[in-house]
C-alpha cells in the first residue's frame, strides 16, 4: 500500500479463493488444469469442425464459432491466474491487473449473453419463417449482430469497470474470492457505494434479463409454430434444433442472475465462488459438449472432418 495525503491508498490485492483448502491446492490445481485444456480443446473442436465442414457454414454455426472463441477467450482471462494462485504462497494482484481482468472478464461474459440471445432469434427465424431464413439472417445481418454484441458487450464492460476503478480503495484488500469480480471488490471500497451498485445493478439488468426476455418470447413464438406442424417426426426435429441451445440459456443466464441480481445484504458469500465455478469453467465446457453431444449435424460434420465412417441407411 501506499500513503498519500495521510490516506493509504490500496495498489494491489490478494485474492483469498480457495485459500480455506489449503491442503487441496495441489489437487485443485490438477482439476481445474485439466478442465481448461478440455475447454480450449473442445472449443477448439468445435471451431475447427464448423470451419471445415461446408454443411455448417450457416448463420446459426457461425454464431456458434464465435461464441466458442469468445468463451475460450472469457476463460483465459481467468483460470490461468487461478492456476498460478493455487500453486503458489502469493495470491496477490495489482490494482491495474485486476481492474484490467475485471474490465475482459465483463466484457466476454456481456458479448456471450447476447451472443446467446442473438443465437435465440437465429432459431426462430429458422423455425417460424423457414421460407425466408437465408434472405433474412444473411452475412450482412449475422456480421453485425455479432459485432453489436460485441463492441456493447465491452462497452457495459467499460462502464463498469471506470464505474468501480474510480472508486477509493484504501484498506482491507483481500478480495474473497479467486478472480476480480464486481461485488467483492466493491466491498472493499472505503466510501459510500450506494449509487454506483444502483448503476452497476442496472447494467446486471440489461445485461442478464433484456437478452433472457427476448429469448422467451423468441421460444414463445417458436413453441407455437412447433405445435403447428402436423407430424410428430417434424416437431420432434424442431424441438432437437432447439434443445442445445435452451440448455445453454439457462445454464448460462440461471448463474448468472444468482450472482448479479439479488439484493446487496446477500452478496460476495463464500457460497458465490461454488456459482462463480460453473459460470467460469462448466458454461465454458458445458457449450461445445451440449452441441457436440446432443446436435447430429454437428455429429456428422466431425466424424466428416475426423475420416469415421459413416452410417448409412438401408432403404
Amino acid at each position: 500500500m501506499q500513503v498519500l495525503n495521510r490516506t493509504t491508498v490500496v495498489t494491489q490485492f490478494i485474492l483469498v479463493g480457495f485459500s480455506s483448502l489449503q491442503e487441496l491446492q495441489l489437487l485443485l490445481f490438477v482439476i481445474f488444469l485439466f478442465l481448461y485444456l478440455t475447454i480450449l480443446m473442445a472449443n477448439a473442436t468445435i471451431m475447427a469442425v464448423i470451419r471445415y465442414s461446408r454443411t455448417l457454414h450457416t448463420p446459426m454455426y457461425g454464431f456458434l464459432f464465435i461464441l466458442s472463441l469468445s468463451e475460450s477467450c472469457y476463460t483465459f482471462v481467468i483460470i490461468p491466474q487461478l492456476l498460478v494462485h493455487l500453486l503458489s504462497a502469493t495470491k496477490t494482484i495489482s490494482f491495474m491487473a485486476c481492474a484490467t481482468q475485471l474490465f475482459f472478464f465483463l466484457g466476454f461474459a456481456c458479448t456471450n449473453c447476447f451472443l446467446i440471445a442473438v443465437m435465440g432469434y437465429d432459431r426462430y427465424v429458422a423455425i417460424c419463417h423457414p421460407l425466408r431464413y437465408t434472405l433474412i439472417m444473411n452475412k450482412r445481418l449475422g456480421l453485425g449482430l455479432t459485432s453489436l454484441s460485441g463492441v456493447t458487450g465491452f462497452l457495459i464492460a467499460l462502464v463498469a469497470t471506470n464505474l468501480i476503478r474510480d472508486m477509493p480503495f484504501c484498506g482491507p484488500n483481500r478480495v474473497n474470492h479467486y478472480f476480480c469480480d464486481m461485488a467483492p471488490v466493491i466491498k472493499l471500497a472505503c466510501t459510500d457505494t450506494h449509487v454506483k451498485e444502483l448503476a452497476l445493478f442496472s447494467l446486471s439488468i440489461l445485461v442478464i434479463m433484456a437478452p433472457f426476455l427476448l429469448i422467451l418470447i423468441s421460444y414463445g413464438f417458436i413453441v407455437n409454430t412447433i405445435l403447428k406442424i402436423p407430424s410428430a417426426e417434424g416437431k420432434r426435429k424442431a424441438f432437437a434444433t432447439c434443445a442445445s441451445h435452451l440448455t445453454v440459456v439457462f445454464v448460462h443466464y440461471g448463474c448468472a442472475s444468482i450472482i448479479y441480481l439479488r439484493p446487496k445484504s446477500k452478496s460476495a458469500s463464500d457460497k458465490d465462488q461454488l456459482v462463480a465455478v460453473t459460470y467460469t469453467v462448466v458454461t465454458p465446457l458445458l457449450n461445445p459438449l451440449v452441441y457436440s453431444l446432443r446436435n447430429q449435424e454437428v455429429k456428422t460434420a466431425l466424424k466428416r472432418v475426423l475420416g469415421m465412417p459413416m452410417a448409412t441407411k438401408v432403404a
